[in-house]
């Protein structure tokens, strides 16, 4: 990637002498297609009369995209513009309408801090200090937000200072990770968008990954295997799409939305990921018989797809995916940033290997 200075027009001071850019001018990652209804919404303007409605909506947030930049400065300062001003009862609003910033540190991504919107309203503004980085050149990453789009976003940074094109394909842009999946692929409930599991596998597997989570509407919509289908180059595609709809769901459309995956990319592996193991299964017998017949039937779909003569298809179980501590979710359902690691520990070895095969 070019590591020439990016000229903006445009630019202006603010009362702290800061001069901001224009993050369209920025490269952005994790985008499934790069026409997109807006600059960091998910899906193409054309799904908006074919997706269902919940659909199209959830696909306007900017879950598991990222900007990729390199700057000498000591202190950034961000403006943005949320699209929706979306408040939850179980998340955070700094993973709903907020920012995380990580740091290249020695080959290492590390996080830097947290852009925390304004509690009331669309209109957003953070500072960021990292003076211990001012002066010499380091290479950044910033998660937007999971569960709200980005309308517009400007990254300031005091007046004398550079942000250039980044420097190093860092997560690698070649062979995506595309998934799709339910609000907990989405990122529910995370503390900040870097602590979500997709946002979390960039960095394991150092590796662009592609979030297509539609918060309780993974109900194998066929234009969005349709979508997942058109992605030029992908390494891998997973399904976690098990904790919505229902077992009959399963067993009449998810080899349909395999095969749409299958045709397209006939030698790129699938996984899918059976429906965790809640912790109220430990106490509730019906929560427990919710999530058995979900498996029960992903596994019929599974083993009917393998007796078929279908290769290079993986299933992850659910059995360590939160552990056995039940302190892995917020309310039973979504996970925490301790949900969220392991559920990324998990998943990254299978990844790993299936991608540098």
């Amino acid at each position: 990637m070019a590591a020439a200075l990016l000229i903006f027009t445009g630019a202006r001071l603010s009362a702290q002498e800061y001069v901001y850019t224009d993050a369209t001018t920025l490269p952005v990652f994790g985008k499934v297609c790069p026409d997109t209804y807006e600059p960091f919404s998910r899906l193409p303007g054309k799904l908006e009369t074919v997706c269902r409605e919940a659909v199209w909506r959830l696909g306007r947030d900017s879950a598991g995209e990222y900007l990729r930049f390199s700057s000498d400065a000591g202190a950034f300062q961000f403006r943005w513009t949320a699209t929706f001003n979306t408040q939850s009862n179980n998340m955070s609003l700094c993973v709903v309408r907020g920012l995380a910033l990580y740091v290249n540190d020695d080959g290492e991504w590390v996080y830097v801090g947290t852009g925390r919107p304004n509690h009331k309203g669309t209109d957003n503004q953070y500072k960021i200090a990292c003076s211990k980085l001012a002066g010499q050149m380091h290479e950044y990453m910033l998660y937007l937000s999971l569960y709200d789009g980005v309308k517009q976003l400007e990254i300031g940074v005091p007046e004398g200072c550079r942000i250039e094109a980044p420097k190093l394909d860092s997560p690698r842009s070649a062979k995506a990770v595309v998934m799709y999946g339910t609000s907990i692929l989405q990122g529910a409930s995370a503390s900040h968008p870097g602590m979500s599991g997709t946002n979390q596998l960039t960095r394991l597997l150092d590796r662009q990954i592609i979030n297509l989570g539609f918060s309780g509407n993974a109900l194998l919509d066929m234009e969005i295997a349709e979508l997942m289908a058109a992605y030029p180059d992908p390494g891998v595609f997973v399904l976690d799409n098990m904790p919505n709809g229902n077992p009959e769901l399963t067993l009449e459309k998810e080899a349909v939305f395999f095969r749409i995956l299958r045709k397209a990319h006939p030698d790129v592996p699938v996984v899918f990921v059976e429906n965790p193991n809640y912790p109220g299964m430990r106490f509730d017998a019906g929560r427990e018989k919710y999530v058995l017949v979900r498996n029960e039937a992903l596994h019929k779909v599974f083993d009917q797809l393998i007796a078929e003569g279908e290769k290079n298809i993986y299933l992850i179980g659910a059995m360590e995916m939160l552990g056995e501590d039940n302190v892995g979710t917020i309310e039973g359902t979504h996970f925490t940033d301790i949900g969220f690691t392991s559920y990324a520990n998990t998943l990254a070895p299978v990844l790993k290997v299936l991608l540098e095969r």
